[in-house]
């Protein structure tokens, strides 16, 4: 740890948006900038196999959260992970480069926040990315974050892009590129084989600057304040309590759970969420925790006549090859992370943007309800097949975040109250419908067993069962500390925090509605666009 316990910026939080902004910020030499990373450093050997996907759940790189019982899903808790490492949830994510619709930016401006449509935001999309296979007016070559193609697929992804063309949802080489809808295959954030976490590609080339110091193991427990000034940050380094002050400001970047924790833990937001655990309220800002939402998917299952898909590549005499394969040659399966093709698809002909995603990876599951199905250990090995997952892209029920004690060691209470909007899940039960009518097309007959999981012909009824006893967040928690004007507001559309002087957050707890794909390429962008807007008020020229 470099002496001085005195910096012009501290970010706390090195996720997605931590890392780009530590990057940018020390990208000034005049510049002190400290970055406070609560996990891990990223050396994980799995993390940055593509194919180690889900075995990071539940280890030391990952919060592995749950959710309170949800009283509209049979009182289920639902697993709810996070990346505990540099790098955050780009380092355990499914790697998925979607960026949303443009409606999505051009609806955060509509709501008071100026600066934040489409066309404003696309040039900090661009200057994050490499992008390796599409040159055109949306994408960007000379960012320091690689996007690609897969470089192995199954069969199932060509196969269901062409049953989705057959009940006519078009094709579509380019969901971040002049329009979403449509299907087609994923690009990743994957270079050479491997994981490009923001970590790799953001960090990593900082981090040899001598004005940046990064400390992991580095919990946050409180922002200093003094009046209504945010001064420094209190943490915990492997248990020791340390402070560290802030010249210019500070920057909360630790994510949808963990940033609403940190603000209320410093005494700021609700009275009636601070007073039960003994906390003084130093600023009143009722809406910090609130506004919590997120994707939410299902299984739609299909068994395969053909052993093609990773159930069989990923038994144990193939992982042997698979492993050879890996780290001789960088290529075949493990070059891979679990989802393949996609589609973008409107459930009404008059929509102004798809409202479902219909996500497919070629993996088998259990036909069991309660398991997790990302759980290589869950899957059936002696059948082979895909899935498909219907996705709700606009949810309408909002949750919370809470205190659960005073102590920062303590888990946040998720309250994400899924369901409490009926709408929410008779759009996906339409998402099964079209799920099953796409596996039951010419494009798969040479591939298609059966459907496998739910059984075909069911009613609404049958279908909100299984979808309740199944379905999974998409690890997509956003809307926390969401930006705005109004009375829910926590931070402006400078992402400075309403009422306090030198205090910003950045990360997805600001987006105000959800993105309309996987998250991770946004908070990518929020962290670029915080960084400029952090330069732009301390920098002269």
């Amino acid at each position: 740890m470099k002496s001085t316990t005195t910096y012009d910026f501290i970010v706390v939080g090195a996720g997605s948006a931590g890392c780009v902004l530590a990057h940018r910020l020390s990208e000034n030499s005049t510049y002190r900038v400290l970055l406070l990373e609560a996990g891990v450093p990223d050396n994980y050997f799995k993390i940055h196999i593509p194919g180690g996907y889900t075995d990071l759940f539940r280890t030391e790189v990952d919060w592995a959260f749950y959710s309170e019982p949800q009283p509209f899903a049979e009182g289920r808790r639902l697993f709810l992970p996070r990346g505990k490492t540099l790098g955050g949830s780009s380092s355990t994510n499914a790697m998925a480069y979607i960026r949303g619709h443009r409606n999505d930016f051009n609806t955060w401006a509509a709501m008071d926040n100026r600066g934040w449509d489409y066309l404003n935001v696309l040039p900090y999309f661009k200057k994050s990315e490499h992008n390796e296979n599409i040159q055109n007016e949306y994408h960007g070559q000379n960012g320091p974050l690689n996007v690609s193609n897969l470089t192995f697929m199954t069969p199932y992804g060509q196969a269901f892009i062409e049953a989705c063309l057959q009940v006519g949802i078009p094709k579509n080489d380019d969901f971040n590129g002049a329009q979403q809808e449509g299907a087609g295959f994923f690009q990743f954030t994957i270079k050479n084989g491997r994981r490009h976490s923001t970590a790799t590609a953001f960090l990593k080339t900082a981090i040899s600057r001598p004005n940046l110091t990064v400390i992991t193991r580095a919990h946050a427990t409180k922002i200093l304040l003094e009046k209504n000034k945010a001064i420094g940050v209190e943490c915990r380094i492997k248990g020791v309590a340390q402070s560290f002050k802030a010249e210019k400001e500070i920057i909360v970047s630790a994510g949808a759970f963990a940033s609403p924790q940190l603000l209320m833990l410093s005494g700021i937001g609700d009275p009636e969420d601070l007073l039960p655990h003994g906390i003084s309220v130093k600023h009143r800002i009722a809406g910090v925790g609130k506004n919590l939402h997120d994707h939410l998917f299902f299984p739609v299952s299909m068994l395969s006549k053909q052993l093609v898909g990773k159930n069989h590549a990923l038994r144990p005499f193939n992982m042997v090859k698979a492993l050879f394969m890996y780290f001789t040659a960088k290529k075949e399966i493990l070059t891979a992370g679990p989802l393949e093709a996609n589609a973008f698809a409107k459930t009404t002909p008059e929509a102004i943007q798809p409202d479902l995603q219909l996500q497919m990876a070629p993996i088998q599951i259990s036909d069991k309800y309660g398991v997790d199905i990302y759980n290589l250990q869950n899957y059936p090995t002696d059948r082979d097949g895909f899935i498909i997952l219907p996705t709700l892209l606009q949810p309408k029920s909002r949750g919370y975040v809470k205190l659960r004690s005073s102590n920062p060691l303590d888990a946040p209470l998720i309250q994400p109250l899924f369901f409490s909007e009926e709408a929410d899940l008779q759009l996906l039960i339409k998402g099964g419908k079209l799920a099953q009518a796409i596996l039951q097309q010419q494009a798969l007959d040479h591939l298609r067993d059966r459907l496998h999981f739910p059984l075909p012909n069911m009613s609404d009824e049958e279908w909100a069962r299984h979808i309740r006893l199944s379905f999974e967040t998409v690890y997509h928690p956003v809307g926390t500390c969401k930006m705005g004007h109004d009375e829910l507001s926590v931070v402006n559309e400078r992402l400075q925090v309403h009422g306090i002087e030198g205090l910003r957050v950045a990360d997805a707890s600001i987006m105000p509605r959800i993105v309309s794909g996987n998250t991770n390429a946004a908070c990518i962008m929020i962290g670029e666009k915080a960084a400029d807007m952090v330069l732009a008020d301390y920098t002269t020229y």
